[in-house]
């Protein structure tokens, strides 16, 4: 569980504490030192780094030819980078981690908030944690790019600004079906097509929380 006084401090603003820690639980770590490594749907065994310059080795070994997923929040290290000498220790920084992490998360719920028609009520509000987590894990939503998606709805839930270019190494190796979910989370429909009208259907929940 992530520190409260840690979320105070360095997590996004626009998002409620509450929400924060259930995104940290459901898809990220307790370590900061942690480095996911995936090719395709494989997880690529590693040492776990015991100090933050071998964290920021294996980073770099993997950048640009895998996914790889860094600390609290298993933030993805290649977006936003050209070259791996680009790469920042801020990365496996728990504070700044988080702070990069959220806000970016922010986006994302963003972005399935509004395919929803921002709906109110906590039927909604768990169904699009859900999905945005999803989202999260799998780099996209309903066969877009959640990370390279415009950010064009910022104030609807009072978040800042989380956009950032995007390294197409990001994209070419997240492949949309590869989502990697938490053993609470129902089995997801398969995000890989790109034509949204073969996306599985979803419950419309615009009317949840309507007076």
């Amino acid at each position: 569980m992530v520190d409260v006084a840690l979320i105070t401090e360095c997590a996004d603003p626009g998002l409620k504490p509450a929400i924060v820690e259930r995104f940290v639980t459901a898809a990220g770590s307790d370590d900061p030192l942690t480095v996911t490594v995936r090719s395709g749907k494989r997880v690529v065994l590693a040492p776990k780094p015991a100090t933050p310059e071998a964290a920021m080795g294996l980073i770099r070994q993997n950048i640009g030819r895998n996914v790889v997923r860094v600390g609290i929040t298993q933030y993805p290290a290649g977006l936003g980078v050209l070259e791996a000498g680009e790469l920042k220790p801020d990365l496996v920084d728990a504070c700044a981690n988080l702070r990069m992490g959220t806000a970016l998360f922010a986006k994302v719920y963003r972005i399935v908030l509004k395919w929803y028609g921002n709906p109110t009520g906590e039927e909604a509000e768990r169904q699009v944690f859900e999905d945005a987590v999803i989202a999260w894990q799998s780099g996209y939503f309903e066969g877009e790019a959640v990370f390279r998606t415009p950010d064009s709805g910022k104030d609807e839930i009072n978040t800042s600004d989380a956009d950032a270019p995007a390294n197409d190494d990001v994209e070419k190796t997240e492949e949309p079906d590869a989502k990697v979910q938490s053993e609470a989370s129902e089995p997801a429909e398969d995000a890989a097509h790109d034509d949204p009208n073969k996306a599985g259907i979803r419950i419309d929940l615009s009317g949840i929380g309507a007076k």
